[in-house]
């Protein structure tokens, strides 16, 4: 009978080395290299030229579109997650797994084909195209359809952040709450919202993030008109596409600032979670 022999762990070494690389090649590939292009294009001709593109009436009206559909969305959606992660959590009701997948479709379906089903339900040839235009209200290619698409696509981030916590969490706090006299408002605010806090600020920042740099399905219901309903990120796909790179790059460079300040609080909430877990 022959006895193999042990590998010599040096033999071994070799593999671990070139998973890494092909890891940190891929990344290279489809992450850095870009992200390093955006960036020297936006300031090959100098600061000046970038700052006079950031400044331009154009970009700072999609800016500003931007900011405002973050701003009204955020609390939408935030209002949305807390009250289906409660009902999720601390409820069992008949459909509550179709509820869950329904809060997860934004994840499974394409941007673009959310953006037409809000044409086909509100677009003049829609469901609800007659009534809107008996009564003069513009949904498409207006602002509230940029709304209702950046909502659809960021509604899923804060309950989905939420419910874990609150099924972790339990019950037993908020009963004994509501035994010692408080009422619903009390209990959630002072019992229940401090112990999903952490949980609640990633929800948000995720939110945040996908509302910011929503492309496909605003694209379809904005009809990117300059000036009017073009957000920061169709302002670059149209600067792009008018040979205006340089602004492009400018506009794409404060999208990348905006995804770099998304991960550092990412890693903020997640280390403060890990020692909160610890604790």
């Amino acid at each position: 009978m022959t006895i193999d022999k042990p590998r010599n762990s040096k033999e071994k070494s070799f593999v671990p080395g070139i998973l890494i690389s092909i890891a940190i090649g891929y990344l290279f590939l489809v992450q850095y290299i870009p992200a390093i292009n955006v960036f020297a294009q936006a300031f090959k001709k100098g600061v000046t030229p970038f700052l006079s593109n950031l400044t331009s009436p154009q970009f700072l009206h999609a800016a500003w579109l931007t900011l405002l559909l973050a701003v009204i969305a955020l609390p939408i959606n935030t209002i949305f997650g807390l009250c289906a992660a409660w009902a999720i959590s601390r409820h069992k009701f008949p459909g509550r797994a179709i509820v869950l997948s329904i809060i997860d479709l934004p994840f499974s379906i394409s941007p673009v084909v959310a953006g037409l089903m809000i044409v086909l339900l509100y677009g003049r040839q829609g469901w609800f195209g007659h009534f809107l235009n008996d009564r003069n209200i513009e949904i498409i290619f207006n602002f509230p359809g940029m709304l209702l698409a950046t909502a659809f696509v960021s509604m899923p981030f804060v309950a989905r952040e939420v419910i874990p916590v609150l099924e972790e969490f339990g019950k037993d706090q908020e009963e004994a709450a509501k035994t010692l006299g408080a009422n619903d408002w009390q209990t959630f605010w002072r019992v229940t919202l401090p112990s999903i806090r952490w949980g609640l600020l990633y929800g948000l920042i995720l939110t945040n993030a996908r509302a910011m740099g929503e492309f496909g399905a605003v694209s379809v219901v904005s009809g990117n008109i300059a000036n009017k309903t073009q957000s920061l990120p169709l302002f670059v796909e149209d600067a792009y596409k008018q040979y205006e790179t340089e602004a492009a790059f400018s506009a794409a460079v404060i999208l990348a600032f905006l995804a770099v300040i998304t991960l550092v609080l990412k890693e903020i909430l997640e280390r403060k979670t890990k020692i909160k877990d610890v604790e």
